[in-house]
């Protein structure tokens, strides 16, 4: 299983493709990699911070990951400081890359018209979802976000 050492700048995007920080990988590199552009990775930042990541396409061939605004402060660092970090295939990955809350999982298995729904979202949208009810801790709460969710991308299907 490859693993990577960079040391780099943070970047970041433009506003109108996100604004996120990011790594730039190459292709050259990603292509080492078994899944290779579908490859779960674990990124691990100044030997400190490790998290589950994937890769995204600039569209040039070569891709990059995300850093998050929140490791980046963690880290005390800003746009343009070199961080040491390193990428290796995750051995375990998730089925989405991130675990499933428990209140989905349920409504998923007692709502057969959201989990239709669910099942035809991508992986990406799947993910979304997820990350929009992690911060919410009212269980009613989650259950209203994710049916608004399900609602607005089941009328895309329609």
């Amino acid at each position: 299983m490859p693993n990577f050492t960079f040391n780099q700048p943070v970047r970041q995007l433009e506003k109108r493709k996100g604004g996120y920080y990011y790594f730039k990988i190459d292709k050259d590199i990603v292509k080492q990699f078994e899944k290779q552009r579908a490859t779960r990775l674990l990124c691990t930042l100044d030997d400190s911070i490790s998290y589950s990541c994937g890769l995204n396409h600039f569209g040039d061939g070569n891709f990059f990951i995300i850093l998050s605004t929140a490791n980046l402060k963690k880290l005390g660092k800003q746009l343009g400081d070199t961080v040491l970090f390193e990428i290796i295939e995750d051995p375990n990955p998730l089925p989405l890359g991130v675990e499933v809350p428990e209140v989905l999982t349920v409504l998923l298995a007692q709502d057969p018209q959201a989990k239709a729904v669910y099942e035809k979202l991508t992986d990406g949208k799947k993910r979304s979802l997820i990350y929009s009810i992690k911060g919410i801790k009212d269980i009613d709460k989650q259950v209203k976000r994710i049916l608004a969710f399900l609602e607005e991308q089941g009328a895309k299907f329609r």
